[in-house]
């Protein structure tokens, strides 16, 4: 009888085991998610939320004001359903974005950003992404339009951007973070587009000069040298241009080891920085700021790539990046906008602009990055 009893505890234990390693394992393993969160349906929402909004108007903001031209928050939106389209095979979708390009060629044409800025050159991986999933060329020299211009330098340009331009870098360098995905995104599109190796060097280069003048010791960064704050959306940018460049970079590249070093210094500050709530804040590192949701998105996206591809350790980020993921979905509301998305910002040496920068809801920068994040986490 005493036998047999211990028998039962000892089952007991081995399945209390069980059930603990179980509810362990879904913690960093990105599956088992609650009803109306998961990355496939909260993307659908946010991408469907994209097809039925009209363009974005910078500097032209009534309602009643057309749009000036594409803006790179569109471009980030765009781009993220596009990809989001092709990890879940959703042909209708990606023929949703398709669409909106189309007019592009003939009555919006007016609407194609001049190539004459970071935020403007970006535009092209959009074109680059639609001749990945199609082969039609149309987009492919458009994209490769901006991708280049990235590196012709005008000739009004000014003596700064000569001087860096002939150093071999691109002419709109200006040692911004957000420069880091800007730049790195539309190079790295070009590069996966025509298998050119140009593009991926020229890019894996820009990506060491703004880790060399800007990273921190502590793996961050400053929004520019004049701004020192640590900027959420800001760092998000870096992070999410690291990963983007190195998923594509080719390891015997003079400069992989680098790039990946940097990425794993910023990754392992970030995870500190957590708040035990699954975001990040306004400023990274003061505990002062308010909880922002875009930078939040940007470093989550950054860590599903990590671990996705084995960079990062699985137990330790897949958590992190579940649990940031599992707390934006607290910030969708029922219109399918993302609250609390800090606004554009400009660069500033005051601690009160970035505190007080206003807090926007359903704003494209805080729309794009939910998307990556909900594609990384179903990228096989």
């Amino acid at each position: 009888m005493i036998q047999e009893m211990n028998i039962f505890k000892l089952l007991a234990v081995i399945l209390w085991l069980s059930i603990g390693l179980n509810t362990e394992a879904q913690d960093f393993n990105f599956k088992n998610w609650p009803e109306g969160k998961s990355p496939k349906e909260i993307g659908l929402r946010i991408a469907g939320k994209f097809l039925k909004t009209g363009h974005s108007r910078f500097g032209n903001t009534h309602p009643k004001n057309p749009p000036s031209y594409i803006t790179y928050p569109d471009v980030c939106t765009w781009l993220g359903g596009m990809w989001f389209a092709e990890a879940t095979k959703n042909k209708v979708l990606f023929r949703g974005f398709e669409d909106r390009f189309t007019p592009l060629f003939g009555e919006e044409k007016n609407l194609l950003p001049k190539p004459n800025h970071v935020d403007n050159n970006v535009f092209g991986s959009v074109p680059l992404e639609l001749y990945m999933q199609t082969g039609k060329k149309k987009y492919l020299d458009l994209g490769l339009h901006y991708a280049n211009t990235q590196w012709e330098t005008p000739d009004d340009a000014k003596p700064k951007q000569k001087a860096y331009a002939d150093k071999g870098y691109s002419w709109q360098t200006r040692i911004w973070i957000d420069d880091m995905f800007m730049i790195t995104a539309v190079q790295a599109q070009a590069f996966r587009a025509t298998k050119d190796e140009k593009y991926i060097i020229r890019a894996a280069e820009q990506m060491v000069l703004y880790l060399d003048k800007i990273q921190l010791e502590n793996g961050l960064f400053y929004h520019a040298p004049q701004a020192p704050f640590c900027w959420g959306r800001g760092n998000g940018w870096m992070a999410v241009g690291m990963a983007e460049l190195l998923r594509v970079l080719p390891k015997n590249n003079t400069n992989y080891e680098k790039i990946m070093f940097g990425y794993k210094k910023m990754m392992s500050t970030l995870l500190r920085h957590q708040t035990d709530g699954g975001l990040w804040r306004q400023v990274i590192d003061d505990d002062e700021f308010w909880l922002e949701t875009s930078g939040t998105a940007m470093f989550t996206y950054a860590m599903i790539t990590g671990v996705k591809n084995g960079w990062l350790n699985r137990k330790t980020y897949g958590a992190s990046a579940k649990k940031a993921w599992l707390a934006l979905t607290e910030y969708v509301n029922d219109e399918d906008n993302l609250r609390e998305v800090c606004a554009g910002t400009n660069i500033k040496n005051s601690r009160a602009h970035y505190i007080k920068r206003p807090r926007i809801v359903g704003d494209l920068h805080g729309q794009a990055p939910l998307l990556w994040c909900a594609t990384a986490f179903l990228r096989k």
